[in-house]
């Protein structure tokens, strides 16, 4: 008998068990999925959620790990190339093939029993306990099931409902690049026709770009350039976005192109038939401000204190409370991207409000310390 059972090691299912299981609470971690994986993300993790991974036991490594930090977020749209004038140290990247090694290793260092791979198909109720049957026949009991397995992918019982196919549906691709050149310290946000992304400098040298983009979109871009759909995306992208060609000139592609898709963005329940809901599965941002990873960690680590505390009735209220705003300016931010329109008056604006930048970053849920502050930097503009 568990005290808990978190199905998805990824980062919010892997810190709740950590924190969990350091509190003396016995954790069966669930995962379906070998690692290391790569997965379709950003990479990118704010500044708020270091004090989750020193309480996880793992801030030095992620820190030594990482790429370089992130001092100056930026807007890369048409030929337009900006980025903001102070510097602040919003964050780092790290690839998920090391991040979700390094929390999972710490649950299991914890006290965590691990099962992967290993894949949760069904839970029934027994008494004031749940059983979680698996795929290869062994059943898990536990007082408490947390479910922390992503929304992109998530099927069967834990499969997100979703509206019928639309040409707006978002498809989003990931590839990493060696010799990929950006400005010392600057995350630009990519806004090109029908879609949106970002690129940081991430572990090991690689520029990580990831990006959405729509499904017509998606559709016109490889009648156009032809190729593969990563191909076609990353001609479109190319091809309207003059610092994303800078960037990308020299550059060669390390593996190959993610992808995945439709994803939907959105608040769902964060508990519902006596399962907790942990990450994107819990609520979901438009992965333009680049959160996704962090309200993982943070979601996880606020169900795990108030489980701890023995008010976990209280997680559904205090979860909209704490991520609502980053959802809800996402959306934002993602239609205004995505549109011709907009994106020439946000230019616009920007432009000549340049602190719009770092005000659109706190936002979004980043954060900015006093000692971080290394002094003024020129806004850039082409």
């Amino acid at each position: 008998m568990f005290d808990a059972v978190v199905v998805g090691a990824g980062p919010g299912g892997s810190a709740a068990a950590r924190l969990l299981a350091q509190a003396g609470w016995k954790i069966a971690l669930v995962e379906k999925s070998t690692f290391p994986r790569r997965k379709v993300c950003g990479e990118f993790i704010s500044a708020t959620s270091l004090p989750v991974l020193e309480a996880c036991g793992i801030a030095g490594e992620f820190l030594a790990a990482a790429g370089p930090p992130v001092t100056r977020v930026g807007l890369y749209a048409d030929a337009t190339m900006l980025a903001s004038r102070q510097e602040h140290v919003w964050g780092q990247a790290l690839g998920r093939e090391h991040l979700d090694r390094l929390l999972r290793d710490a649950a299991v260092r914890a006290g965590a029993e691990l099962f992967q791979p290993a894949d949760v198909i069904a839970i029934t109720p027994r008494g004031e306990t749940s059983v979680c049957a698996l795929e290869d026949g062994r059943e898990i009991a536990a007082r408490t099931v947390i479910a922390a397995c992503g929304s992109w992918n998530a099927k069967g019982i834990f499969a997100v409902p979703h509206s019928a196919d639309a040409p707006s549906d978002l498809f989003a691709f990931k590839g990493h690049f060696i010799g990929g050149a950006l400005p010392p310290g600057l995350m630009p946000l990519l806004a090109f026709p029908g879609g949106y992304g970002g690129m940081v400098m991430s572990d090991g040298g690689r520029l990580s770009l990831s990006c959405c983009i729509r499904r017509d979109v998606l559709a016109q871009a490889r009648q156009r350039h032809g190729g593969k759909a990563a191909e076609a995306v990353l001609a479109h992208i190319r091809a309207t976005t003059t610092g994303v060609d800078q960037a990308l000139k020299n550059a060669v592609l390390d593996e190959n192109f993610l992808s995945i898709g439709p994803i939907h963005p959105g608040i769902r329940p964060r508990y519902a038939d006596g399962v907790f809901f942990v990450g994107n599965r819990a609520g979901e941002a438009h992965p333009i401000i680049a959160e996704g990873i962090s309200m993982a960690i943070q979601g996880g680590a606020l169900l795990s204190r108030l489980l701890i505390a023995g008010r976990e009735n209280e997680y559904a209220g205090a979860w909209q409370r704490r991520f609502a705003t980053r959802i809800h300016a996402a959306s934002l931010f993602a239609h205004l991207a995505m549109r011709t329109e907009s994106r020439a008056v946000c230019r616009a604006v920007i432009t000549r409000f340049p602190g719009i930048l770092d005000w659109g970053a706190r936002l979004s849920g980043k954060t900015t310390s006093a000692l971080s502050k290394t002094g003024p930097a020129a806004a850039r503009h082409r």
